[in-house]
């Protein structure tokens, strides 16, 4: 009797916690200004596309660390300002189903842009791990943290996060494809773990421990045009997950991957696993 009363008590509580996933089409209008490069227009559509979506969805208000902020009237959602990300909304995107759909015009000589994409989203439901990591340019402590690089800068990356668990970070260029930072190349297990409550420093040999300068990668930024975007994603959980099947490159570039491949790869972990965390930034290279 006890153990039917103990499993029907478990049984009425998990409404509680259960996340709503749902397929939505999202759509985003933005005027850019006159410094916004067509590759940034279109990055910060889509961007906004998905919070703009998330807040239909969910019917919340939402306060961004940039000052974002979305209002809800009635099933209506109204948008005041988006900053790039959308890590602090009552909702995330979990995966792209059908790619953005551009629309590029000019308005008094202004880049204006339309995206529409369709995608899943899943309501937030309990405060993500609090992780905190920082992409470093030309210098190993936290204050040489940038989104703008030069071509020959050198990247390093910090990471803390209050719980133990496992981290993968990726690097998407701007011809769209995916690099595996972390795990390093040479190491063959496809997983890498990460202590609570203690900082990493990754991409610099001289501040690894001992045992792990014999993996480590160091990476020095380039860029073939004026001005390149790329993509930085770390992803943490504390359940145990490997990085993406990939290939070895030639010239010392990290492992690889297609766009598309990656992308698969993240929806599914993120699809089935709640707790995981993603963290993506933005990085220009002139």
């Amino acid at each position: 009797m006890r153990n039917t009363l103990l499993l029907l008590l478990i049984l009425l509580s998990l409404p509680c916690f259960s996340q709503k996933t749902k397929v939505v089409d999202a759509e985003y209008i933005y005027h850019a200004p006159e410094n916004v490069t067509m590759e940034q227009a279109k990055t910060t559509a889509f961007d906004r596309a998905k919070i703009q979506a998330i807040a239909d969805a969910f019917g919340t208000i939402v306060s961004q660390t940039n000052s974002t902020y979305v209002e809800n009237h009635n099933g209506e959602s109204s948008v005041d300002f988006f900053s790039i990300g959308g890590s602090d909304v009552k909702g995330e995107w979990i995966e792209t189903i059908e790619e953005p759909q551009y629309e590029i015009t000019y308005e008094q000589g202004m880049l204006v842009v339309k995206v529409s994409a369709k995608g899943r989203i899943r309501e937030i439901v309990s405060a993500a791990i609090d992780i905190k990591a920082r992409v470093l340019r030309n210098g190993t402590e936290d204050k040489f943290e940038s989104s703008e690089f030069r071509s020959g800068d050198d990247l390093y990356l910090s990471f803390v996060s209050p719980v133990d668990g496992y981290l993968a970070i990726y690097l998407i260029d701007v011809e769209q494809r995916a690099y595996c930072l972390l795990p390093y190349r040479s190491q063959s297990d496809g997983i890498y773990k990460v202590a609570a409550n203690r900082r990493y420093l990754f991409f610099n040999i001289r501040e690894a421990e001992s045992q792990e300068r014999q993996y480590v990668d160091e990476y020095t930024m380039t860029c073939v045009r004026s001005s390149e975007q790329n993509q930085i994603y770390i992803v943490f959980s504390p359940q145990p997950f490997a990085k993406a099947s990939d290939n070895a490159t030639a010239d010392m570039l990290p492992r690889e991957l297609g766009y598309d491949e990656f992308h698969k790869w993240l929806a599914k972990n993120r699809r089935h696993d709640k707790d995981m965390v993603l963290d993506k930034k933005i990085l220009m290279i002139k």
